[in-house]
């Protein structure tokens, strides 16, 4: 079984990447950003780009994603929008794809956040000089649209993993985590997030641009592009595992069915078992010079389906819901 790489284990903490250009095409990142459209509301602020919203101390590195980044044709890549059930999803594939490399009882995700296993295409940890250096066949994710990859992605043969999420329940997922990154100082209130959202002002984007962006590509390459709902991975893990598995070229064979070894990787990647380890309790990782703190906790808040009718009123479930159905009426995704 022929090991997929992603970020090194010893380097998932200690490596640090090359600062990132400051500039881009002749523009300074402060000018890019002052040129652009920008919009607090969320912990930092948003800047539009190619009718996408990133964070603006982004902004650099994402921009140059498109022209830079270099895919190969046996690429892997995880790609959801934010607060969609990408810890899972890492922790996931990143079992499946080396499970002959690492046993059970003393395995990466025990000391690892698994953000930190499968590096993000141009963040921090992802640079893109670091991620040429990773050996094929690489384990790398994503956050952007399909738009602002390279338009090669879709023609070298790359697979992709997309997991998207009923957005009811992804916003308040969003809303929490964003309150908690920003330390508290700075409460976002729910009723203005979730305008903001509605309107598609939210980090990476409108929601219903991302999921149809990443579904017409599923339909028009379904054997190199897979497509996931985060219920159906809530519903029948065993299921989406066994699909994982084929779609990143390491099916599980009847002898590993047969002996438990699926359910294995279900069960380590659990939200029970990953939020109960250390690393995911205590740990932590600053951002844009310590103004936000990211958490490993608040990356495990509850994971349940339909979570939304404890934070949301009544009335904003059914205007999302008729938004929903307004932006994805005909593409014959639903929720």
């Amino acid at each position: 079984m022929e090991q997929i790489h992603s970020s090194a284990i010893e380097e998932s903490s200690a490596h640090s990447p090359p600062v990132a250009p400051t500039e881009s095409k002749g523009c300074t990142e402060v000018d890019v950003a002052a040129a652009l459209p920008t919009r607090e509301g969320w912990s930092t602020p948003l800047t539009l780009y190619k009718n996408c919203w990133l964070r603006t101390h982004t902004l650099n590195r994402f921009m140059l994603v498109q022209d830079n980044f270099k895919p190969r044709s046996d690429d892997i890549i995880l790609a959801t929008h934010p607060k969609s059930g990408t810890t899972w999803l890492k922790a996931l594939a990143f079992t499946i794809a080396n499970r002959s490399s690492y046993d059970f009882a003393d395995h990466p995700l025990h000391a690892v956040n698994p953000q930190h296993l499968v590096p993000f295409i141009g963040a921090v940890g992802g640079d893109l000089d670091y991620i040429e250096t990773i050996p094929s066949p690489r384990l790398l994710s994503t956050h952007l649209p399909l738009s602002l990859l390279p338009p090669s992605l879709s023609t070298v043969g790359c697979r992709i993993i997309y997991l998207c999420r009923e957005p009811k329940d992804s916003f308040v997922s969003r809303w929490h985590f964003d309150n908690k990154m920003s330390k508290g100082n700075y409460p976002i209130n729910l009723d203005e997030a979730f305008a903001m959202f509605c309107e598609g002002c939210s980090p990476f984007g409108p929601f219903w641009d991302h999921y149809l962006q990443y579904w017409k590509e599923s339909l028009a390459r379904p054997q190199e592009v897979l497509f996931l709902k985060y219920e159906e991975l809530v519903f029948d893990p065993v299921k989406v595992v066994l699909k994982l598995a084929d779609l990143i070229g390491v099916p599980f064979t009847q002898e590993e069915e047969s002996s438990g070894v699926v359910e294995k990787v279900v069960k380590l990647c659990s939200f029970n078992e990953l939020s109960s380890q250390g690393v995911n309790q205590t740990g932590s990782v600053e951002r844009v010079g310590g103004k936000i703190l990211i958490q490993f906790s608040s990356l495990f808040r509850k994971g349940k389906v339909g979570e939304w009718v404890n934070t949301m009123s009544k009335e904003m479930g059914e205007k999302l819901d008729i938004l929903v159905e307004e932006k994805f009426k005909g593409s014959g995704l639903m929720f």
